[in-house]
């Protein structure tokens, strides 16, 4: 084991050329990010958990229910005993060979049995309600942590100009304010791994989980470096979009399909800007090709930058559903429904018809109405 330690903690891997652990040892004058701080994130992590579950009971269900938003799911599936054995036991998603052997079984068409299913399934999904008390939790940090990263940020020179950065690097002091910035949001995306288990599932789970282990992996990997400036950077520009959109995706459950529109556009013009313009000729510009200049790579700088690169490249998928939304948009004259919507689409009239009878049209969607698909996710600050 401590070949394994002394081999993980090379000092030639994690740090530039003539620098040692010993070096940033903490002493009277400064101090410095240290390895062992990152155990605080469980407990203030589990903490947050904690403050989220009496916000979401005690704050964020009064203000749903002020905004007349219920606790119904979507339609539900009319009781068959045969079916629901066939769903619990068996397959959600039957095949067509199972399909047509239920149809002769129940004498339905089979088209009223793939909607049953599809009701069955979109029945397992969360209330509005629980969709609302969700987005303003995340909309609440989110508020919290972008202003307090703002307010420190803007008295510090790196803010103003990027190569501060790496002056002096890696024997730039760690402040109790930068300190308590990284390990709160690294606590957050924490939870986010955590409760990704339990909160609303979506096509994109997948994406979101890889997502938030690499914001993990880089908030742990920048602060035992001591990236913590260009980190803070990262952070706060991220954070930029992540309050409006769950303000829009409040909207929708509220069905203030206007404002909803409305934060949609300014949610998706501040993503794109801050994802796909500030972040690479700003940020990627400093990590890449300041920091080159000024220190030097060495091999985490490598690691550091693959994993920024790795951030970028899921920005620009989820952009590319943004724009598909905003197409969407300009055709149909508001904010749409997209593939990554978590309720399965059926048409109204098809699911108001007894079984057994053929549908004719399918135009309208299941579920919640509005921005359903980017805004029921969230791609988190480095976040995504």
């Amino acid at each position: 084991m401590a070949g394994i330690l002394a081999w993980f903690w090379n000092e030639r891997f994690w740090l530039p050329h003539n620098v040692t652990w010993a070096d940033l040892k903490n002493t009277e004058e400064a101090t410095f990010p240290q390895a062992e701080d990152l155990y605080l994130a469980f407990p203030v992590a589990f903490c947050l958990f904690m403050v989220r579950i009496i916000f979401e009971r005690f704050i964020a269900k009064p203000c749903a229910i002020a905004l007349n938003i219920q606790a119904n799911g979507p339609q539900i599936a009319q009781p068959n005993a045969i079916l629901e054995k066939v769903f619990t036991a068996i397959t959600k998603h039957p095949d067509e060979k199972r399909l047509e052997g239920l149809s002769k079984q129940l004498d339905w068409d089979v088209r009223s049995i793939q909607r049953w299913f599809r009701q069955r399934r979109n029945q397992e999904k969360p209330s509005t309600l629980t969709r609302f008390c969700e987005s303003m939790w995340r909309f609440s940090f989110f508020v919290y942590v972008f202003t307090y990263g703002v307010r420190i940020l803007k008295k510090t020179p790196w803010f103003w100009n990027t190569r501060h950065c790496w002056y002096n690097y890696p024997y730039q002091p760690l402040t109790t304010d930068l300190h308590y910035y990284y390990i709160l949001q690294l606590s957050f995306y924490w939870s986010l791994i955590f409760s990704q288990f339990t909160d609303i599932k979506r096509k994109d789970f997948g994406l979101m989980f890889l997502h938030h282990i690499v914001a993990v992996v880089l908030l742990s990997f920048s602060y035992v470096n001591n990236m913590i400036r260009v980190g803070t950077l990262i952070l706060c520009v991220y954070d930029s979009a992540d309050a409006l959109m769950e303000t829009a995706k409040m909207a929708n459950y509220a069905k203030f399909q206007k404002a909803c529109d409305f934060l949609f556009v300014i949610f998706a013009v501040v993503f794109i800007t801050t994802r796909l313009a500030i972040f690479p000729f700003w940020l990627l510009n400093t990590t890449l090709f300041e920091s080159w200049e000024i220190i030097g790579p060495f091999p985490s700088w490598w690691v550091f930058n693959l994993l920024l690169l790795i951030i970028q490249g899921l920005s620009c998928i989820w952009s590319y559903w943004i724009v598909k939304i905003a197409c969407r948009a300009i055709s149909k004259g508001k904010v749409s429904k997209d593939d990554r919507s978590d309720i399965e689409s059926s048409s109204d009239e098809e699911d108001s018809e007894p079984p057994g009878k053929s549908p004719h049209t399918a135009t309208t969607t299941n579920g919640t109405s509005g921005t359903n698909g980017y805004l029921l996710s969230s791609p988190c600050s480095m976040d995504d």
